[in-house]
């Protein structure tokens, strides 16, 4: 666990940039201008135009990105998500420990003055190859329809799954993971960072209107009432529903997507803590122009 003492806290909370370098360069751009103390980075972080070579980017590219933020004393809370390989996990640890300012949150609890930060990156399984970090939401999960052969990542390596719903059956659930995270001391200064989003709150619209959120994050933020959970994972949920943010008791629940110009234009959401003044802003790829898209004030909703 770590350890930061500062004397404000707002953040700039970012996910699903999928090794775009130019968004990783306005995010630091837009932090330094909005004079944040943290950016959070909710996962999906490296390209996936080859998986097998996203340690290059880690190496070529995420080094020295985050010895950009080490310098400028602004903290970068990260994670890997489920398009990102588990393969390289430890790689991706060990240049995160090369500097002080950098953590990464998956499965683990940092301090950022009164307020913890608690990550998560598994998520529910989807129709996708890709397994890596896939599980069952709760143990009476039904699977949906699946489309290719499923994968796991290894050193030498795809290895086909024969029997995908055997292998996961054997493996934690959502709920069961959730419920491992190491707890807060102040539930009331609690911000969970969850790749996978919750059900219900309008935050897991698929382009077809499919709702994929999870039953088991739902639950578990209803029980525990963190100030704060970060989401993303549906790229395109926000422009499907309308929804960006909904509120589940007092937490305030954050999926800023990333929407349907992906290519060429940044979401992300600007967090004032001690105010609880949030606000969502666009970037775009040939134009320095910083637009706020949407605000809202804890004490208006």
């Amino acid at each position: 666990m770590y350890k930061i003492y500062l004397i404000s806290m707002n953040f700039l909370y970012v996910t699903d940039l999928h090794g775009i370098q130019w968004k990783y360069d306005r995010i630091l751009e837009v932090a330094k201008s909005l004079k944040v103390k943290a950016v959070i980075n909710g996962g999906d972080m490296l390209p996936m135009v080859n998986f097998m070579k996203q340690d290059k980017f880690i190496l070529a590219f995420l080094d020295n990105y985050f010895s950009k933020f080490d310098f400028e004393g602004i903290y970068y809370v990260c994670m890997l998500g489920n398009d990102d390989l588990r393969i390289f996990d430890n790689l991706f640890q060990k240049i995160c420990d090369k500097y002080p300012y950098i953590i990464n949150s998956a499965q683990k609890k940092c301090e950022i003055e009164k307020y913890e930060y608690i990550g998560m990156n598994w998520v529910v399984d989807f129709p996708f190859a890709l397994k890596d970090r896939a599980r069952k939401d709760t143990k009476d999960f039904i699977f949906p329809k699946q489309f290719g052969t499923p994968l796991l990542s290894t050193t030498s390596g795809w290895k086909e799954l024969k029997d995908w719903f055997l292998y996961a059956d054997s493996l934690p659930t959502i709920e069961e993971e959730l419920n491992r995270l190491i707890k807060p001391k102040n539930i009331d200064n609690a911000i969970y960072i969850i790749h996978t989003p919750p059900s219900n709150l309008g935050l897991d619209l698929c382009y077809d209107g499919q709702k994929v959120g999870s039953n088991a994050v739902y639950r578990f933020i209803e029980k525990n009432q963190p100030l704060l959970s970060l989401h993303g994972h549906i790229h395109e949920s926000p422009d499907i529903s309308g929804n960006w943010y909904s509120k589940l008791g007092r937490t305030i629940c954050i999926q800023p997507g990333q929407g349907h110009q992906y290519q060429d234009h940044l979401i992300c959401v600007f967090i004032d803590l001690p105010k609880m003044k949030i606000e969502r802003y666009y970037a775009f790829r040939y134009d320095r122009t910083l637009v706020e898209k949407d605000q809202f004030n804890h004490s208006v909703i």
